[in-house]
């Protein structure tokens, strides 16, 4: 499919009436943020706007500063087209991620590059180790980044649901950990960091980070998974995450693996914390895991068990969910090096061509592109989303709504 039919094809539409101008500015920098970048003509082909309204916009999002202009394309007919990108200087916004061993926090541009980063590793999150976290990091992150308070237009958190949950599978005091049970982290934060505060499941906000920052032309409907101490995920419906009601839609781990030997849910088999285990009866250390650096090759028997173990309760997860909504590809990625990424996606792909594939479809299965620092680029990637992209599962609920009328 050609780029032509690519835009052409693309499910959004805009409307020539005034009223909706704030909307087709978003359809628009939704557009050119999918596909790097567009033209006037582009755009006017892709969304149904008249050539009219699109100068308009067009020239609206450069005024604001959202927008840059390309080098001319010649060589076609009448006047040189001009592609319009994502001005990265548009916008910044803070991410982090408050994880079973580490919190992460980045400062990211308006597309999507790490400019500035804080991390700190530990054996279990606190409420108190958080807050003390942030105020030891962010004047340094925000100076390491070369910006001021008010020049951060966002603060997305991305952290588990339910974090006092699970404290026995990474030997966390449970004590300790039902701190978190009665904490209100936005509520907590709204004195301490700039910007509008977001908070949402970390796996859904690695799933966000790969389709706002990723490459483009990715399709409509994928799975996310999202290896990290646990396994997690998120959905990608009709090209928006879908986080359900709840927030929590692309939770996977507790998805049953039939025929599995110690544990029946994909939490026991493809997460990082049983590797940690593996690891210990070895001889290893499994901090390690967790230690910038490490070469990954180094845990022999243990990491090459691990990535079929992985590999198979995966493909097992890719079945189950197929068989209730037909996505198009998986994606999968995780806080591991991308040269186990890479070993673990051929052993899903290996399992996958060996289970019964009747009547499922048999999606694509690629890597994502982010690793370890995926959940904390969500949380920025939120406010990129909420504010100036359109998500179609909200348009999609509206209509309906108004049909029931």
């Amino acid at each position: 499919m050609n780029r032509d039919e690519l835009l052409k094809a693309t499910p959004l539409r805009g409307s020539n009436q005034v009223s909706v101008r704030g909307f087709n500015e978003r359809l628009v920098l939704h557009l050119i943020r999918q596909h790097g970048s567009c033209t006037k003509a582009e755009a006017t082909l892709a969304t149904g706007l008249s050539a009219n309204a699109v100068s308009v916009i067009f020239n609206a999002l450069q005024a604001d500063g959202l927008l840059l202009r390309g080098d001319p394309i010649r060589g076609r007919v009448g006047q040189p087209s001009v592609p319009m990108r994502i001005n990265p200087e548009a916008r910044h916004f803070i991410g982090l991620k408050i994880g079973r061993r580490s919190f992460d926090m980045i400062v990211v541009d308006f597309a999507g590059a790490m400019i500035a980063r804080r991390t700190r590793s530990h054996s279990y999150p606190t409420p108190a180790g958080l807050l003390d976290f942030i105020r030891e990091n962010l004047r340094p992150v925000l100076r390491t980044a070369r910006k001021r308070r008010d020049q951060i237009s966002g603060f997305g958190v991305a952290m588990p649901s339910e974090l006092w949950h699970w404290t026995r599978d990474f030997d966390a005091p449970r004590a300790q950990m039902e701190a978190w049970r009665g904490f209100d982290v936005a509520s907590a934060l709204r004195d301490l960091v700039p910007g509008a505060i977001s908070v949402e499941n970390d796996g859904t906000s690695a799933c966000r980070a790969e389709l706002v920052f990723g490459p483009q032309r990715k399709p409509q409907d994928f799975i996310y998974f999202f290896v990290g101490t646990f396994i997690g995920g998120g959905i990608v419906l009709n090209g928006s995450v879908f986080s359900g009601q709840r927030g929590n839609a692309g939770g996977f781990g507790p998805l049953r693996i039939p025929g599995a030997s110690d544990g029946d849910r994909l939490i026991d088999h493809a997460s990082l914390f049983v590797l940690g285990r593996m690891l210990a009866e070895q001889g290893d250390d499994p901090g390690r895991l967790y230690e910038a650096g490490t070469d990954w090759n180094s845990f022999g028997p243990a990491l090459t068990a691990w990535i079929d173990r992985a590999g198979r309760g995966l493909a097992h997860a890719i079945v189950s969910t197929q068989a209730v909504i037909e996505f198009d590809a998986v994606t999968i990625d995780g806080a591991f090096p991308e040269e186990i990424r890479t070993r673990l996606i051929r052993a899903v792909a290996w399992h996958l061509d060996r289970l019964d594939l009747r009547g499922v479809f048999r999606p694509a299965i690629g890597a994502g592109h982010f690793g370890d620092v995926a959940r904390a680029l969500g949380g920025a990637a939120f406010h990129v989303a909420a504010n100036w992209m359109v998500d179609q599962n909200t348009l999609l609920r509206k209509e309906a709504l108004e049909r029931a009328r």
